[in-house]
């Protein structure tokens, strides 16, 4: 199964660190199980949005240049306040080290001003096709999906300075 917790991703330097929001509602599926009487987001989909969050601040910083990211190792994670249903988490990761095909980040998500959740994250990136040439029209077709969804991401609320024209 592929998630997408990301809502709107708030802000960005490249190579540097970004800023997303992730809205919790009561309509995601996996709530219905987590828990039935007291619904909370599972501890290992808020360290999913830290692991979308870094994948989407280098595909950013690298121009889509990949395809596919990868979580290789999660180190020193914490959990604080439950994330439940009608609130929202402001997710954080800064991009501490990178290498090869690997890179390394510190990463935190907080709602109401209280932690939810915070680790250091190791995300591995490539292309299908640089192992099999038979996979480059599936990368170009991964790396279009997130092209769309990447514009879904940004947007300017109404009556900001930036949409008036």
């Amino acid at each position: 199964m592929r998630f997408n917790l990301i809502d709107h991703i708030a802000d960005f330097q490249a190579g540097k660190s970004l800023t997303a929001v992730k809205n919790l509602t009561l309509g995601e599926e996996y709530l219905a199980d987590h828990f039935p009487t007291f619904p909370v987001m599972p501890g290992v989909l808020m360290l999913e949005t830290l692991v979308e969050a870094g994948a989407w601040l280098l595909r950013l910083t690298h121009g889509y240049r990949h395809s596919v990211f990868v979580l290789r190792e999660a180190r020193n994670v914490k959990y604080g306040t439950f994330m439940a249903p009608g609130n929202q988490m402001k997710i954080h990761v800064e991009l501490l080290e990178e290498t090869g095909e690997t890179a390394v980040f510190k990463g935190r998500g907080e709602t109401q001003g209280q932690s939810t959740v915070s680790a250091k994250i190791t995300l591995g990136f490539y292309n299908l096709g640089d192992k099999d040439p038979g996979w480059k029209e599936t990368d170009r077709r991964i790396i279009e999906h997130y092209r769309d969804l990447h514009r879904q991401l940004i947007w300017v609320p109404a009556g900001s300075p930036a949409q008036v024209s």
